[in-house]
């Protein structure tokens, strides 16, 4: 039987499918979602490992930054529509194809993170199709809208569906559903056609598998959900698999890795920080993350292998000696592992693969190891554009 909360919360499209399907429901970003199914979490996370999980992340922000007055030069427009959002954030957006889609973040002046994101060019000069989260959609889109002015209109799509249906059979069922899509490589994304309908989709994933994501209108939505279940390869997932998944694959969930403090080198994603605006030093806190990534850093995040119970978010971490030098900001059991894991910051001299610390659990210390992410190899296929 679904549990349904009483808060006022925002539903999505497929809300009633998750309950009929007795998905437990709970309040997620402001909607009510499903944690789980009756199978529960373990077999969810097992299930997406082999086969095909398919998760309901319609909370999320979708949007099109569109240029209000193309010239029709492709390469025009999209410089245009690019130095609009660039000075936000710290990815090349310039430098994409179209059909390519980069992970960045949005800074603050002083080089902390407001979100993680992705933006991606369209095959429609002087159009972005950008990708927030739920937590923080608000108010990243009035600052980007802010940021474009009169030059470009922000077209928010989270009134539709955005489904993600993520696993090593993924690919099998795209090519089965449209087959188009499943040409797709990884951080790719394209318009294909399902039932007369346009359907953006792109090859990325929060899980660390080989997947999908789906944007569909809302009306579309429902016969969409339906029609990926009648394939047996593929079964409903909760947030609950969604998130100890991303944990095995060391992916940071803003909120808990990721906030206004945290700069990208202290997050260990430096590489989100492209070569041409680190050398041209023109995004919010490049004086500080430059710095950083000199090595003028107070901490970092890692990833720790834990003994005994898992360590879960603001659980203490200890050096060898006991004193406290950091916090847990997601922690968990691994199903694939068989064991707890956890992300937290530490001091950078303790950052080391094979460094032994500690974590206090309950007011009791548990052995901790400093081991290199993901905990679990990564399976993204990757295709040049």
């Amino acid at each position: 039987m679904a549990e349904v909360p009483s808060d006022d919360l925002k539903h999505t499209p497929l809300y009633e499918r998750h309950v009929t399907a007795g998905g437990r429901i709970v309040p997620f970003g402001g909607y009510a979602l499903p944690v789980q199914y009756p199978t529960g979490i373990m077999t969810e996370h097992k299930w997406t490992r082999d086969n095909a999980g398919l998760f309901d992340v319609s909370h999320m922000g979708p949007s099109f930054l569109v240029l209000n007055a193309p010239t029709g030069d492709a390469e025009a427009d999209h410089a245009a529509i690019s130095a609009l959002i660039e000075p936000l954030i710290c990815g090349d957006i310039l430098n994409l194809k179209p059909g390519q889609i980069r992970y960045t973040l949005l800074l603050n002046d002083k080089g902390g993170t407001i979100d993680d994101l992705m933006v991606a060019r369209t095959t429609t000069p002087g159009t972005l199709f950008i990708v927030v989260n739920a937590g923080t959609k608000d108010g990243d889109f009035a600052r980007i809208a802010a940021a474009a002015g009169d030059k470009a209109t922000l077209k928010r799509a989270d009134d539709g569906a955005l489904l993600a249906l993520q696993g090593p059979e993924a690919v099998n069922v795209m090519a089965a559903l449209i087959p188009p899509a499943a040409d797709l490589g990884f951080m790719q994304f394209g318009t294909f056609e399902w039932n007369g309908v346009p359907l953006t989709i792109s090859r990325a994933g929060y899980t660390g598998e080989d997947g999908f994501e789906i944007l569909a209108p809302a009306h579309m939505s429902i016969a969409l959900w339906d029609e990926l279940l009648t394939d047996p390869r593929v079964k409903p997932m909760g947030l609950g698999a969604r998130d100890s998944l991303r944990l095995e694959a060391g992916l940071p969930l803003y909120g808990h890795d990721l906030d206004e403090t945290v700069s990208p080198i202290e997050a260990d994603l430096g590489f989100a920080v492209s070569k041409r605006r680190r050398e041209a030093a023109d995004f919010p806190g490049a004086e500080r993350i430059l710095a950083e990534r000199d090595g003028k850093l107070t901490r970092k995040r890692v990833g720790l292998l834990v003994e005994g119970a898992p360590a879960r978010e603001g659980a203490e971490i200890l050096d060898a000696s006991g004193k406290t030098i950091g916090t847990v900001t997601s922690g968990g059991f691994a199903p694939s592992l068989g064991k707890a894991i956890a992300l937290g910051f530490v001091p950078p001299e303790l950052t080391a693969i094979g460094t032994k610390l500690q974590v206090s659990v309950r007011g009791r210390a548990q052995a901790a190891e400093v081991v290199p992410t993901p905990f679990v190899p990564h399976r993204y296929f990757r295709k040049a554009v």
